[in-house]
């Protein structure tokens, strides 16, 4: 069985994730691995046959994208020339976890594939969302990578085709301790400016940053960390807590260690707001944004003594079997990319896509 494996490089949740399938699923079939974009540092630890250029965002600094860069690198007239050459054809199974190129060949050539990622997850109307739906954002990102077959991941099995998170090994294997520190990851703030607010604050925080390509330094309390894949899981294993954007990888995580968790959305993210009030519905701490009262609230997190510690259980292995089933299944010819009505049932192959059962 052949196998194009499509990842979204904007972020690690997508690589990290990725990279834990792809350990299983290369010992049952021939994968061939694509990337776009390069707006990530974990290292895949696979060889990549497609490295394209896609269509992201770039992290900025003060809590949000960085649009203009973002606008000024993106190619355009080069991701839908990768569209047209893409031989999705070739392959028994096409995977996409939120990656553009491969979800929009396959449409234009009417092949189905696999939808799994976290973002799959807004084709139900089950999962938590804010009060006031942006329905612009809603669309842009059933857009972005239009949904086929649909696996998606959440905190929890909000519909039937949502498995909870995908938990790395080396996570699942951490020695998990209490060492008194806190791990801080917001990818979207300088470091400089983190800084300076977390040293007014009587505790030790380890902050690992996406812009800072140094070496690890410490000023007052506050050691300052490049982004290193071993380094982060060993931080937040031994800490009391962590605070980081509402994403997905690492909430989940840190949900799955039984870590105290405080979660920021990134600016103008909608994915992140939904994040934000779902882990709201598990009782986690979220903030809107670092205001002048930050101090007083992360000071009220750091003396709560809530935590909600979710058994994720490893699901790659029925993951793996969907996978390698869905190439022998005869799918309807649906149009899936406007939508189906899940909320209706009116998939004509529901039952084909419930995992594990």
């Amino acid at each position: 069985m052949k196998i194009l494996y499509a990842i979204q490089g904007t972020g690690n949740g997508h690589i990290s994730r990725s990279k834990e399938v792809l350990k299983h699923l290369v010992k049952e079939a021939d994968v061939d691995i694509l990337v776009s974009e390069r707006q990530h540092e974990v290292n895949l630890g696979f060889k990549i046959k497609y490295q394209l250029e896609g269509l992201g965002f770039v992290f900025g600094k003060t809590g949000g994208i960085d649009y203009y860069n973002s606008i000024i690198k993106a190619r355009p007239n080069k991701f839908l020339l990768d569209i047209y050459d893409l031989p999705v054809e070739n392959y028994d199974v096409v995977i996409s976890d939120f990656e553009p190129i491969a979800s929009w060949a396959c449409k234009r050539k009417k092949k189905h594939y696999i939808s799994l990622s976290h973002q799959t997850a807004f084709m139900s109307e089950f999962m938590p969302r804010p009060k006031k739906i942006n329905t612009f954002a809603e669309f842009i990102i059933k857009w972005y990578a239009p949904v086929s077959i649909p696996l998606g991941l959440h905190y929890e099995k909000y519909d039937s085709f949502i498995e909870t998170p995908i938990i790395r090994e080396e996570v699942r294997h951490a020695e998990i301790k209490n060492l008194g520190h806190y791990t801080v990851y917001l990818p979207s703030f300088d470091e400089r400016y983190l800084t300076e607010r977390l040293k007014n604050i009587d505790t030790k925080w380890e902050l690992f940053s996406k812009h800072y390509k140094g070496k690890p330094y410490t000023e007052k309390n506050v050691i300052i960390n490049p982004i290193n894949n071993e380094s982060f899981v060993n931080s937040l294993a031994t800490s009391e807590g962590i605070l980081c954007n509402s994403g997905f990888e690492t909430p989940s995580e840190a949900l799955y260690m039984g870590k105290k968790i405080l979660t920021i959305p990134m600016k103008g993210q909608y994915e992140q707001e939904c994040n934000a009030e779902a882990l709201k519905k598990l009782g986690i701490k979220t903030l809107d944004q670092i205001d002048d009262d930050f101090e007083i609230h992360i000071e009220e997190w750091i003396n709560s003594d809530f935590i909600y510690h979710a058994e994720f259980k490893n699901n790659i292995p029925s993951i793996i079997d969907f996978i390698l089933d869905s190439a022998d299944i005869d799918y309807p010819g649906k149009d899936l990319v406007n939508g189906f009505d899940i909320g209706n049932r009116q998939l004509e192959y529901q039952d084909s896509l419930i995992i594990g059962q």
